[in-house]
């Protein structure tokens, strides 16, 4: 049975990854670094063949996708459904003022409660269905073909538990590191499979010293 080889990146990295954060659906463009990771991940995927390059429609995914797309001739498709788990209150707060403002909501966010919903957010199950729902339907649009998907932590989670049928409320044990490289199959009869994840080595510092 034909398969659509998926490449699944996380964006580069921002202001507010640095500072620790809560990003959710805020639209926070790449910083300096974050700029120079999508560059390198381009790079380094600059010898793949794309029949397409999705993104979420937020700046730092599609900052991230540009780079990538450009090199092979390719033009971003943005689609809102593959944005980051919208977070509502939580948003524009580090972790420890969530902590001290929330503390029961903090306890429910921090022990992934599928069901609980940040005030104007999204809880753990809307945000498999909908992640879920898109990637299938993207893949399955281009079987026998490789596909770039530009997205977020929270999604790749997602992405991450479905291939590995890993549950919600399952401790994360598995990096999602930003501009890393993850490679997934899609077939109708298996859904998503996990082929490697969070490949950083085009992050290295390192490659761009001279040998010596």
């Amino acid at each position: 049975m034909e398969a659509t080889r998926i490449i699944a990146l996380r964006h580069g990295e921002t202001a507010w990854n640095r500072d620790g954060r809560i990003q959710g659906w805020t639209d926070i463009a790449l910083n300096e670094r974050g700029e120079w990771q999508a560059q390198r991940a381009a790079a380094s995927l600059a010898h793949e063949e794309f029949a397409a390059v999705y993104s979420s429609d937020l700046s730092r995914a599609h900052q991230t996708a540009q780079a990538i797309a450009s090199g092979h001739g390719l033009t971003v498709q943005t689609h809102v459904e593959l944005r980051e788990r919208s977070f509502g209150a939580f948003e524009g707060q580090t972790f420890a003022q969530i902590d001290a403002q929330w503390p029961e909501k903090a306890h429910a966010w921090r022990h992934r409660v599928p069901d609980f919903t940040p005030d104007g957010g999204e809880s753990l199950l809307t945000l498999q269905a909908r992640i879920t729902r898109t990637v299938h339907a993207l893949a399955a649009g281009h079987l026998g073909q490789q596909i770039a998907v530009v997205v977020h932590g929270g999604v790749l989670d997602v992405l991450y538990r479905a291939a590995t049928k890993v549950e919600l409320n399952t401790p994360r044990s598995w990096s999602l590191d930003n501009a890393a490289i993850n490679r997934l199959l899609w077939t109708p009869d298996s859904g998503l499979i996990l082929t490697g994840w969070n490949d950083t080595l085009h992050l290295q510092d390192t490659l761009d010293e001279p040998a010596a």
